[in-house]
């Protein structure tokens, strides 16, 4: 039996969990994708970035303990 990975927001945030949920997922260190993605926002003048992180904010299930 396989046990499937989720997408889910992580509870190691910084805002919302995000960005550490997405490294958890690809197995990268959260450090690293929040550094990719503010260097990113930062070149596309930053409001493209916003609106991505706001859109993944809502969509992404927070991750669930038990």
């Amino acid at each position: 039996m396989t046990i499937q990975k989720r997408l889910t927001r992580s509870r190691d945030k910084m805002v919302a969990g995000v960005l550490a949920g997405i490294g958890d997922y690809l197995n990268i260190d959260p450090t690293i994708i929040r550094i990719v993605y503010v260097v990113l926002s930062i070149a596309s003048v930053g409001f493209p970035g916003l609106i991505a992180y706001l859109v993944m904010w809502a969509i992404i299930p927070e991750e669930k303990t038990f």
